[in-house]
């Protein structure tokens, strides 16, 4: 089973399928859209047979538009790979991302189009599309009516390439295949009991695979409908819900959060909407969200590459992720020995982490493992000892239940993003004051991480706030989810012997430590005080996630 079954199962249905502002497409009209773009995709990239060097990859830089699905399953059609490209980042990394990735075609929109502007890539001019444009409806329009391409099916083609952060600094782009893709959505849909009456809303980020595996292909599975939008609104969830009749939302990171921040209304739970499904929701939220909006809210864990999934049964105690299957493991990175099980004392703070934190792996799925696109260096890393590493920290009760303990201390997730700590060291040492930068993740009060960098200056000079603000806005690269929330100036950090800095110290400190800290406030930073300290720690009290300060 494929993404392209999952497609031209649907060739000849005259259902409803789409739904964007006040547009509306049939299944049969969806695959129609796809084949003539497929056939365009063909023609643009020439002669060269599909399983031939070099790939055939299309990189598409856009929003969530009806454009994105018909170009994903025009790239199963054609036997080509869709490069999702990530619009929060900027400059030379966005650059590096579309020149790493061998984008033959580039298919954009107008709003993006600054982004691209100065960059040097090797795509032609003529390859170049932006979907506002009237070039590029002429240019689809040449394939009107066309069939679906006549191309041997392959089994084992890829259907996306995801971009995700790593220890090494740079942006991995995971291999994402068209039976993984399907089979996930397949198996989702069974296991939520979804059917052709449903309606999914389509608002996380298509370069993302929670959209696809969570949110494309389940729908796609049992001939459902989805309804999509540009982007994520708080405001707009509950009037899109009622509008569209949406009755399934997949979700991840923190949308739960800025759902329940909206204002509260008596009728809330007067909509349609039967199940959010999704992974790291603040785990105060899930109920939360389930009796204001009446529904079942299912938060699990799992990651891009695959290789672990972690699910909540009905015992699962409150902060814990679930259980796994066996071979999901705590492992010591450094003795690739498996860690103590937690114990836990007053309030659920966990007692002995030293020796309880480890990394989440599993024994069994390395083989499965997909792989990153040209990055033999991470695809040995993440299956060392034929073993799969997550990068991610966990700990496990004497019960099996597994606890998330954070990100590896080079990676952070920041409202559902995941970032390298690599790339934002190096832009924070380009100013001309600071002599060392060490970026981290620490906890935020609602869900996942901000970002916290601490900076040794050169000798004899003060942090200025002001001035270093206005450096970050300077900085093209620096993505949208970069700038550090904290700074913290010290004169000196804890490292080993061999001088690496010790990131869980840090981290563990985070911003109540003895040197000074800066808050961000807009676009430069601001002393903090203590009574900044005791707000942030009252917001933590307030969302139960004291726990994470106090580890």
């Amino acid at each position: 089973m494929t993404m392209r079954d999952l497609l031209l199962a649907r060739a000849e249905d005259d259902s409803p399928a789409l739904f964007f502002e006040d547009q509306e497409w049939t299944w049969r009209e969806v695959v129609q859209a796809c084949c003539e773009r497929a056939e365009a995709l063909i023609a643009w990239r020439g002669d060269i047979p599909s399983n031939a060097s070099p790939p055939f990859h299309v990189g598409v830089l856009l929003e969530n538009v009806p454009e994105y699905l018909f170009l994903s399953g025009a790239a199963v059609l054609a036997g080509a790979t869709l490069v999702g490209i990530n619009p929060t980042r900027r400059g030379a990394g966005l650059e590096r991302d579309i020149r790493h990735t061998d984008c033959q075609i580039l298919i954009t929109e107008d709003r993006h189009a600054d982004l691209l502007e100065g960059l040097v890539l090797d795509v032609p001019e003529n390859r170049r599309f932006d979907i506002a444009s009237s070039f590029w409806k002429e240019s689809i329009a040449a394939f009107a009516g066309a069939g679906a391409p006549d191309i041997e099916p392959d089994p084992d083609a890829v259907y996306m390439l995801i971009f995700t952060s790593g220890t090494t600094g740079e942006p991995k782009a995971a291999l994402c295949s068209s039976a993984r893709t399907a089979m996930a959505g397949k198996m989702l849909s069974q296991m939520r009991g979804l059917s052709a009456s449903d309606r999914g809303y389509l608002v996380m980020p298509l370069f993302h695979s929670n959209a696809h595996m969570a949110g494309v292909a389940p729908i796609m599975a049992v001939g459902g409908s989805w309804a999509i939008r540009r982007k994520f609104s708080a405001s707009g969830f509950l009037p899109d819900v009622r509008r569209y009749g949406v009755t399934y939302f997949n979700y991840v990171g923190k949308p739960l959060t800025y759902i329940l921040a909206t204002q509260v209304k008596a009728d809330d739970a007067d909509n349609p909407l039967h199940t959010a499904f999704g992974n790291e929701g603040a785990e105060h939220d899930l109920a939360r969200f389930a009796d204001r909006f009446g529904c079942e809210v299912v938060d699990s864990y799992g990651s891009t590459e695959g290789g672990i999934a972690i699910g909540r049964t009905p015992d699962t105690p409150v902060g814990s992720l679930g259980v796994a299957p066996p071979g999901t493991l705590i492992l010591d990175p450094e003795t690739r020995e498996e860690c103590v099980r937690a114990r836990f004392g007053e309030n659920g703070r966990l007692l002995n982490s030293d020796e309880a934190i480890g990394e989440i792996v599993s024994t069994q799925s390395a083989r499965q493992f997909e792989g990153y696109w040209r990055n033999d260096e991470a695809n040995e890393e993440r299956t060392r000892d034929g073993i799969y590493w997550s990068g991610d920290l966990g700990y496990r009760d004497d019960d099996g239940f597994f606890f998330f303990a954070g990100r590896n201390m080079d990676w952070l997730r920041v409202d559902g993003e995941n970032i390298a700590a690599g790339p934002i060291e190096r832009i924070l040492c380009r100013n001309a004051d600071v002599a060392l930068a060490a970026v981290y993740a620490v906890p935020n009060a609602d869900v996942g991480d901000d970002c916290m960098a601490s900076l040794i200056l050169r000798s004899g000079l003060d942090f200025d706030a002001e001035a270093f603000g206005h450096f970050l806005t300077q900085q093209s690269d620096l993505g949208t989810k970069m700038a550090p929330r904290y700074i913290r100036v010290a004169k000196e950090l804890p490292s080993t012997e061999t001088n690496k800095i010790l990131k869980r110290v840090l981290r563990d400190e985070a911003w109540e430590c003895t040197d000074p800290v800066w808050l961000r406030d807009g676009d430069t930073y601001r002393r903090l005080m203590d009574e900044d300290m005791n707000s942030i720690r009252s917001a933590f009290e307030a969302r139960g996630r004291i726990g994470e300060l106090d580890r």
